[in-house]
């Protein structure tokens, strides 16, 4: 049987090798203050709008990592209710989504607030509402009580001969153990706090304290360590998110560090390596956002009215079907004659363009931003 780390004698000091870190971590941090520097460039609503983006990314893809699929307009609509984003009308939310919302939020916009025995069976009960993880009734609001067996993380568990890949600490050393870890976390470190992020997610996840939810709740602490190395609420790239795409490499290099020695060099590595990729998912992520924000940088002089400015908004965030001048009447409320004024104006500055062929309607696009500079006064 495999010895885990939880079971040597030095158990929980862990060491690293800051040196072989160094440059890596200099280099994330680097990359992290540029995009928030650059992010925070931004108008608010274009900051507000890349926020509901980000985290609703992260609640989708930190269940998706333990295979639950959320409703992703459940998700938006849950954290823009919650965050006061108006996005117009709101998708009902089922208790399941509201819970994982729930905890993310208070995660990442609490980040300063102690982290406390209470506060993650909070967490806890917001993401098993009913008491039940699938049809097992599970322990809320306590630690785990192992009634049923040792904590083990099992794959194939339906199999005649299923693979144990790590078995965590009895439950009768868990006030214990999470009294250290709840102190340690809450003290005062003289490392950075990035690294913090990647060893209160290792120590959480080997604890493995509750009776499901371990893996959400460790990410879930992460992300509320690297607020605070941030120093803000505003979230603008998904550390789940980039697991998700790892989630092999991410399963794999846990149950290494967990089965190998108290030096977690290889671990915060791979953690801080994650992170830099997720720095880069940012900006597919935000793509839309950048883009509108290009877009406005670049006819920040043009002369446009309401109408205008609505309809070119709604063009950046994707319009449904073709932009016709009835269309635009529409949803102007204006008539048609001023409608295909404004539509006119718009062309006239570059900033639109007649589509090709349209039939008996013709429809109108946004320019390609690498056409050749725009006519008139944008």
């Amino acid at each position: 049987m495999a010895t885990y780390i939880h079971e040597l004698p030095e158990w929980p000091h862990f060491v690293w090798n800051q040196e072989a870190l160094a440059r890596t971590l200099a280099a994330v941090r680097h990359r992290q203050g540029k995009l928030i520097g650059r992010m925070e460039a931004l108008g608010f609503p274009l900051r507000e709008e890349a926020v509901l983006i980000t985290l609703t990314e992260d609640v989708l893809k930190s269940s998706e990592i333990e295979g639950e699929i959320l409703d992703k307009d459940q998700v938006r609509s849950s954290i823009a209710r919650r965050l006061g984003i108006e996005i117009g009308a709101l998708a009902a939310s089922d208790r399941n989504v509201e819970g994982v919302v729930e905890m993310m939020l208070d995660a990442t916009q609490k980040y300063k607030d102690l982290l406390s025995a209470d506060r993650l069976f909070g967490w806890h009960a917001s993401l098993f509402p009913t008491g039940r993880s699938g049809l097992s009734k599970i322990t809320i609001g306590a630690w785990r009580d192992d009634a049923l067996g040792a904590m083990q993380v099992v794959s194939r568990v339906y199999s005649n001969n299923p693979r144990v890949h790590y078995q965590a600490p009895a439950a009768s050393r868990l006030e214990a153990e999470m009294k250290t870890f709840l102190d340690w976390y809450n003290g005062e470190d003289s490392f950075d706090p990035v690294l913090k992020a990647a060893l209160a997610h290792l120590w959480f996840v080997t604890i493995h304290p509750l009776d499901d939810g371990n893996g959400r709740i460790a990410r879930a602490i992460a992300d509320m360590s690297l607020a605070r190395s941030e120093e803000s609420s505003q979230r603008f790239y998904s550390m789940s998110a980039q697991i998700r795409v790892e989630r092999n490499a991410y399963y794999d290099i846990l149950e290494k560090t967990q089965k190998g020695s108290l030096d977690v060099t290889a671990w915060l590595e791979w953690f801080l390596a994650c992170l830099d990729r997720a720095f880069e998912g940012a900006e597919q992520i935000l793509a839309a956002v950048f883009r509108k924000a290009e877009f406005w940088k670049k006819h920040a002089a043009a002369p446009l009215n309401d109408r205008q400015r609505d309809i070119l908004n709604r063009l950046l965030n994707g319009f449904e079907g073709k932009l016709t001048s009835s269309k635009y009447a529409k949803i102007g409320k204006t008539s048609p004659d001023t409608a295909l004024r404004d539509i006119n104006e718009l062309i006239g500055m570059g900033i639109l363009v007649k589509e090709e062929g349209g039939g008996r309607s013709t429809s109108y696009a946004l320019t390609d931003p690498n056409d050749s500079p725009d006519k008139g006064g944008a």
